[in-house]
């Protein structure tokens, strides 16, 4: 049997990476998209030292290596982002926040799928600015299901394309430093966030009732009955009233009772009904 060259995609290989990724996060390759998949792992071939990416599949089938199924995901999740990416929606996110503030309550923000960090960054930098005022810092979680995504996140380090993708000069040299090419997050930004590995799919909500979760082009690629789910766990992590910040492709209408188009926050959600949010554990 002939191989298939590097730059195409048998139907083996699309059938079982389409599988992996589904598996293991939820999200789906249309076949229209398999392009996606030969770009993406086309480092990991070099890093492995193949050819094709049948190869690839006989390497991942074979079990002997358990780090590949996870060097494959992690290849395969989209992990387009920016520094203040669609800056408005940053604003609308301080108004969001209003009402715990105004009850003496500190604001609990989730960036679910937060990528390599540029958007919880951008929120920390935001209310960091704000809290010199006397306002009152959020606590900001920030979660994706890439380990190695959630490992630059946390190291807060961007080479010179991402650090000017969003990020205004005078903001840069404030919170970040130049080192071996690269511009570092300063620890008093970093540590204003709290980044963790989730699987939004497979796993409870971070503990505790969220005022505003934003979750930006990641349910693009989800199955309208996952999506559902997800939808449902949100609603569970997030205080009555609070606010549900989707991407600009992205909607809750006829997909989910329990968010609303959000009247005071033109092109948010609101969550609907005045139950209590359910506790951690009870969040799956």
């Amino acid at each position: 049997m002939t191989m298939p060259a590097s730059g195409t995609v048998s139907p083996v290989a699309l059938n079982v990476f389409s599988a992996l990724l589904e598996a293991r996060t939820g999200q789906q390759i249309a076949s229209y998209r398999s392009w996606r998949i030969d770009v993406a792992l086309k480092p990991l071939l070099r890093e492995r030292g193949l050819d094709t990416l049948d190869q690839l599949v006989t390497l991942l089938l074979d079990g002997q290596d358990v780090r590949v199924g996870d060097q494959i995901v992690n290849a395969l999740v989209n992990q387009e982002t920016s520094f203040f990416r669609d800056a408005p929606v940053f604003d609308l996110v301080l108004e969001a926040v209003a009402g715990a503030e105004a009850a003496g309550r500190r604001p609990r923000i989730w960036c679910a799928g937060c990528s390599t960090g540029q958007e919880p960054l951008s929120l920390a930098m935001l209310f960091a600015e704000r809290a010199e005022g006397g306002r009152p810092m959020p606590e900001i979680i920030a979660t994706d299901v890439s380990e190695a995504a959630v490992a630059r996140a946390r190291a807060g380090r961007y080479n010179q394309f991402e650090i000017q993708r969003g990020l205004p000069i005078r903001r840069m040299m404030r919170w970040f430093d130049s080192e071996g090419g690269d511009w570092v997050a300063r620890p008093e930004l970093t540590r204003l966030v709290t980044v963790r590995r989730h699987n939004l799919v497979a796993d409870h909500p971070p503990g505790g009732a969220f005022d505003v979760i934003l979750c930006r082009n990641v349910l693009l690629y989800l199955s309208p009955t996952t999506k559902a789910a997800v939808f449902a766990r949100f609603a569970a992590a997030m205080r009555p009233g609070g606010t549900l910040v989707l991407g600009a492709g992205e909607t809750v209408i006829g997909q989910t009772d329990a968010f609303a188009p959000s009247r005071r926050l033109r092109g948010l959600y609101e969550r609907t009904g005045d139950r209590p949010a359910p506790s951690h554990a009870a969040a799956a």
